[in-house]
């Protein structure tokens, strides 16, 4: 696919067809994460929980020792079903 460059007010802008966009699993108003690498300008869909973090440095930053367990919180006070 070929598009051009565009200047939106003081902005410049791409355009990506509703094929791209599907491929790489962006929808609109989703974040995204660019990057320049090798003078290649690179989009990707920006994974991040609540809005506020990014899942991927979330994990990687778990001390390597973790091990998940169960935590018991006692008997139900209320409708729940356990």
């Amino acid at each position: 696919m070929l598009t051009k460059v565009q200047k939106w007010g003081n902005s410049q802008g791409l355009r990506f067809s509703k094929a791209i966009l599907e491929e790489a699993a962006i929808h609109v108003g989703d974040e995204v994460r660019i990057s320049v690498e090798e003078g290649r300008i690179i989009v990707e869909p920006a994974y991040q929980v609540r809005g506020r973090f990014d899942i991927e440095k979330l994990v990687a930053e778990m001390p390597a020792d973790y091990h998940v367990e169960e935590a018991d919180w006692g008997e139900p006070t209320g409708e729940e079903i356990w």
